[in-house]
């Protein structure tokens, strides 16, 4: 019999469909006077909804813990997703998908992060394709990872390069969303899958794997203007 497999995931929420595969979830949302954690509300962007869709196509098995940080607009601090980290890491999840950034670097963040590391548990952040680097994925030990167009479903790259470590597919069924975001579920997706099969490896055994089974290796070349 397998061990259950828990995948933590920092965003807006979960569709009402997808609630028998949630075993934990709570809302995090600043305040006046700091942070406050509740239930868990309807998820008010369907950002949320696209990523756990995302992993749960390619690990079927897999349940969720889930951790809302972001309100109407989009919007989510340092402080709300360095709670949301501990709090999954008390729920005793094997990865953590972040689909989100921040431009900033924030110590509460950094040690977050670091803190969930050194508890063994694998942290996969979105990068955007171009640009500035953003926060938590430019963390040492955090997995960058963006949108890869030549990607199919079951396909990912291996990139390392500036911008991030692996690509992942672009592509979900919610309109709308794609982009890194989706990137990142689809890798954290392929990683469940892996972890569901071999439940006892490492990280650095889930990351020789990725490498070693990439569909493509190194950045997309374009040719011409």
């Amino acid at each position: 019999m397998k061990l259950e497999l828990r995948i933590g995931v920092v965003d807006s929420g979960h569709s009402t469909a997808q609630r028998v595969q949630v075993v934990a979830g709570r809302r995090f949302s600043l305040v006046e006077d700091g942070l406050s954690e509740s239930d868990l509300r309807d998820d008010p962007l369907g950002h949320g909804s696209a990523v756990i869709e995302a992993i749960g196509r390619r690990a079927p098995s897999a349940l969720f813990c889930v951790a809302q940080v972001f309100d109407r607009r989009g919007v989510t601090s340092a402080l709300q997703i360095a709670t949301a980290i501990d709090w999954l890491v008390a729920q005793d999840v094997r990865l953590i998908n972040l689909s989100l950034g921040l431009r900033q670097d924030r110590n509460l963040l950094r040690a977050a992060c670091a803190l969930a590391v050194g508890q063994g548990v694998l942290l996969c952040a979105s990068s955007p394709a171009q640009g500035e680097g953003v926060f938590p994925a430019n963390y040492p030990q955090v997995l960058r990872v963006t949108g890869d167009a030549r990607c199919a479903e079951l396909e990912w790259s291996w990139l390392d390069s500036d911008q991030a470590d692996f690509g992942a597919c672009v592509h979900g069924t919610y309109p709308g969303q794609s982009g890194a975001s989706l990137g990142c579920a689809a890798l954290s997706g392929h990683i469940a899958a892996f972890l569901v099969e071999n439940p006892d490896a490492s990280n650095e055994q889930v990351i020789d794997y990725l490498r070693h089974n990439a569909r493509y290796r190194g950045p997309e070349r374009r040719i011409g203007p």
